[in-house]
């Protein structure tokens, strides 16, 4: 009797620990479901400044610089928020570049691309590229002082644009609520594009002439409140976890 009493008692066990290892098995969740999930939390009132810098140049052989540069900087006060422009310019030696003769094909899928897509062709000698994107998170107890105003504010379906010897640059706000930088080099010499639009970022640059030197550069600056609302708001996630440790979990 006492054998079999033990007997049972083990079949039972295991079983019961089979079921308990059951019920908490991972469970592999798929890219697209983390796409949805990914960067889409953030604690009510701890965003206090957010900001976006923009910036694109194109130096020829002859050292001549056509660019521009945009930023925005939204905070609680903020009413509209808006892009200014600056168009940027430099002289170079005054001689004359070769003219560009390289040839790049393919690639307009490059513009319908989504997230962010960093590419850079070239069909030149002693060029230089650059894409750089930068995040930055601080926190603070306040959000930081509005920077002055600088350039031109750019409206919906508007065009700010410059030229020189390097070439032209053209800011305009796109359909998508975001903003577009193109350049287009003098001599045949290539193309840069960058955009912040609803899809994502795009940086593209084109090189089909030689010793071009060219930067395109985003950086997101975000400010978090270290103070939070209080600590019961911010910490009711973790109480509720803390609470399923009395019942086993």
């Amino acid at each position: 009797m006492k054998t079999s009493y033990w007997l049972a008692a083990a079949c039972l066990a295991a079983s019961a620990s089979g079921y308990a290892n059951a019920g908490f098995k991972p469970i592999e969740i798929k890219d697209q479901e983390l796409a949805e999930l990914r960067g889409r939390y953030v604690m009510p009132g701890r965003i206090i400044s957010f900001g976006i810098v923009m910036s694109s140049t194109w130096r020829n052989a002859s050292g001549d610089l056509i660019g521009a540069s945009a930023s925005m900087q939204v905070q609680q006060a903020t009413i509209k928020p808006e892009f200014y422009v600056s168009t940027i310019k430099e002289m170079g030696n005054g001689n004359t570049p070769e003219l560009g003769t390289g040839s790049i094909i393919g690639g307009a899928g490059l513009n319908s691309s989504s997230g962010v897509t960093q590419s850079v062709r070239a069909a030149g000698d002693g060029n230089t590229a650059n894409n750089n994107v930068a995040i930055n998170v601080k926190e603070a107890n306040q959000a930081p002082a509005l920077a002055p105003v600088q350039g031109q504010a750019l409206m919906a379906g508007q065009t700010i644009s410059g030229s020189n010897a390097a070439g032209n640059v053209a800011v305009s706000a796109t359909g998508t609520g975001g903003v577009q930088m193109a350049i287009q080099a003098s001599g045949n010499q290539g193309t840069a594009l960058q955009q912040v639009a609803s899809s994502g970022l795009l940086q593209n640059t084109r090189l089909l002439g030689s010793a071009n030197v060219v930067n395109n550069l985003t950086q997101l600056n975000v400010v978090l409140n270290n103070n939070g609302r209080s600590a019961g708001a911010l910490d009711c996630n973790l109480t509720q976890l803390g609470a399923l440790r009395s019942i086993g979990y």
